[in-house]
């Protein structure tokens, strides 16, 4: 057994020596991490998430236009291409970043490079592409995210803590008014180097640094990084009518300051045990009905952070018991017992390190270091987690508790409880 950890241990401090920043002679942030995978992968992060965006939904437009039409090649040419190298390509969005992403046998990185930094620089965002295959998807995700409950919670949650910025929505309205050239014109501020990091995995970073040097992103105009207004937490409640899906409530408050502290905090409010089938030990799981849940949440950004319990159930009389049984957790972090905050530290950061067993959470967690130019590692993340102590922790989350609440219900709302009921 401490042979199998001394191995977990070099594996990871592999993993986090390997993973550096670098500027490479195209002005573009490289970093990549190469542990012996069979495939390997490529991420262009781009700072083109739902808080830089003008208007509504342009930004989730614009992660459905990727890998449309280019200058090199029409999107039926770009699939083929790829289909015939076995490849994968995707994109994402988040409040701060749009992730487009190739996964192939390594090799071929040469070719999907290309057809990354393609899109980036030579895009035509046509119009009857935007009509015929962008517009129906981003109208698909925005109601299938409306049906969702949880989601319109912590969506609406988003905009109660923060208004502006972080509050914009991932989804654009049921009745958007964005058009093709108001994606175009967004892209063009958005694919500038300093807004742009290439993330590499199972690949040489030497290696990928060449290719980028080589790419259609060495064109790019070297504009400066974008800088959206600082993030200020409002709070606020606010409820939502719905029929059909769990009655819902979110409990949270958001922060700017230590995330390291809010993560502790949220591994400490979660229900879940060590062992399936079993009930944890935490002060909230005993107290949760059994037709209910709550779950914590933990959502970090550049400036702020919102961290809070979203707590569903099938009637909204659970959804009551749940709740005050959350906000009874919540308040006795303010005079937990070390113990429990030891352990709530130790989740934290296995957490933090089991984030970067997939590709997914090495882009997550350390793309926007990268892009920021900071350190990318491992180490820093848990160092941070390990200089906490327990009066540290039972400060952040009196302090919380101080600020104005972040509250939602949805569901129905003649029956779902208001927050001053589940003591707030």
């Amino acid at each position: 057994m401490l042979a199998s950890r001394a191995s977990a241990a070099r594996s990871v401090q592999r993993i986090s020596r390997s993973f550096a920043t670098v500027a490479d002679s195209a002005g573009v942030k490289v970093a990549a991490v190469d542990v012996g995978q069979p495939t390997s992968s490529v991420t262009l992060l781009v700072k083109a998430g739902s808080r830089f965006e003008p208007k509504a939904g342009v930004a989730h437009a614009l992660k459905n236009f990727s890998f449309k039409s280019t200058a090199k090649r029409s999107a039926l040419g770009t699939i083929r291409e790829a289909e015939l190298y076995g490849g994968v390509l995707s994109s994402s969005l988040s409040r701060e970043h749009l992730a487009l992403t190739a996964e192939f046998l390594r090799g071929d990185e040469e070719f999907f490079v290309d057809v990354l930094t393609s899109f980036a620089t030579s895009a035509k965002f046509t119009r009857h592409e935007f009509l015929e295959y962008v517009t129906p998807i981003v109208e698909g995700e925005t109601a299938a995210a409306q049906s969702d409950n949880g989601i319109r919670a912590v969506e609406l949650a988003h905009a109660l803590a923060f208004r502006n910025g972080l509050g914009a929505s991932l989804f654009a309205p049921s009745h958007s008014s964005v058009t093709h050239e108001d994606v175009k014109a967004f892209a063009q501020n958005a694919f500038a180097k300093g807004n742009i990091a290439v993330l590499g995995t199972g690949i040489d970073q030497a290696k990928l640094a060449a290719l980028i040097e080589k790419s259609p992103l060495a064109s790019l105009a070297a504009g400066a990084a974008s800088a959206p207004p600082s993030s200020r937490y409002f709070g606020g409640e606010s409820r939502l009518e719905a029929h059909g899906g769990p009655q819902t409530v979110f409990i949270g408050f958001g922060s700017t300051g230590s995330p390291a502290e809010l993560a502790a905090l949220s591994a400490f409010l979660s229900a879940e045990p060590a062992g399936k089938w079993l009930q944890g030990t935490s002060p909230l799981a005993a107290a949760i009905p059994t037709n209910a849940s709550v779950k914590p949440v933990f959502l970090p950004y550049s400036d702020a952070t919102l961290v809070g319990l979203l707590v569903q159930g099938e009637t909204a009389e659970a959804v009551k018991t749940a709740g005050t049984a959350a906000v009874s957790a919540l308040k006795s972090a303010g005079s937990a017992k070390a113990s429990d905050l030891t352990k709530a530290i130790a989740k934290a950061k296995f957490a933090a390190a089991n984030a970067l067993e997939t590709r997914d959470g090495l882009v997550s967690v350390l793309g926007s270091k990268v892009l920021a130019g900071s350190d990318a590692s491992l180490q820093t993340a848990l160092s941070s987690l390990d200089k906490l102590s327990a009066d540290g922790l039972n400060k952040t989350a009196t302090s919380l508790l101080k600020s104005k609440p972040t509250y939602v219900a949805v569901g129905d709302i003649a029956a779902l409880p208001f927050a001053d009921e589940l003591g707030l």
